[in-house]
């Protein structure tokens, strides 16, 4: 499952710039013109890296940062400032807002890509990861095998990808719908309850042995998390 990058920028040949070189380096991208569009976004789905201008329409991008930080379920998000505001005392003011970097225009595509790597390998391991560890989990993405305390799982490719976002998200609850968006897209249709249809086949090829002690928590009336060490 490719890292989605949401791009906050007002300026459209930017925006396109920005969507086509990350789509080519692999990720996947919305993007979004204005601070209240991106705030609206991030509620509807839960990016993976925020890349935000600072001078935006509606609501500035310090204060997109600023409210995202404000929020359990965003607090975590990586943040890129994009903006060509370059005085130093700016710079401070969008670190101590909460923004995990700070690139000044104009900038090379290069430095982006690589500062993005750099920002999702210190902050999210897991996404830049081809193995991944949690508890007793691991799961292999090139592989696409997933063993618990040595044994192999097998899953079919649904659960594959459902226990691959929660393994990049442990301890943070989904609720259905963010799960219907995160693992099946915005574009299919498919019913809530398929979720639970699906968390109970994962649940039930984990939890082979009754000694197993279910990895998935089930959160009433809010959704689905994975509760491992990490």
């Amino acid at each position: 499952m490719s890292p989605r990058i949401l791009v906050v920028e007002d300026e459209d040949a930017l925006s396109t710039l920005l969507q086509y070189n990350l789509e080519k380096d692999g990720y996947e991208v919305d993007l979004a013109s204005d601070g209240e569009e991106a705030l609206t976004l991030v509620a509807e789905r839960l990016p993976d890296l925020v890349i935000l201008d600072w001078m935006l329409p509606k609501i500035s991008g310090i204060e997109v940062c600023r409210r995202l930080r404000q929020r359990t379920e965003t607090r975590n998000v990586p943040i890129i400032m994009l903006t060509a505001r370059g005085e130093e005392t700016d710079r401070i003011r969008g670190l101590d807002t909460g923004a995990d970097d700070y690139v000044i225009k104009p900038f090379a595509m290069t430095e982006l890509s690589a500062r993005i790597r750099a920002v999702l390998r210190r902050i999210r391991p897991g996404l830049s990861e081809d193995r991944v560890h949690r508890g007793d989990l691991i799961i292999d993405r090139v592989a696409h095998r997933v063993r618990r305390s040595g044994e192999e799982i097998h899953l079919g490719p649904t659960e594959f990808r459902l226990l691959d976002h929660f393994m990049q998200h442990p301890g943070r609850v989904f609720s259905r719908e963010q799960l219907l968006d995160a693992v099946w897209g915005r574009e299919v249709y498919v019913e809530a309850r398929t979720v639970d249809v699906h968390v109970g086949r994962l649940r039930k090829a984990l939890n082979r042995n009754d000694s197993d002690l279910d990895p998935i928590r089930t959160v009433r009336s809010a959704g689905y998390s994975l509760d491992v060490e990490q």
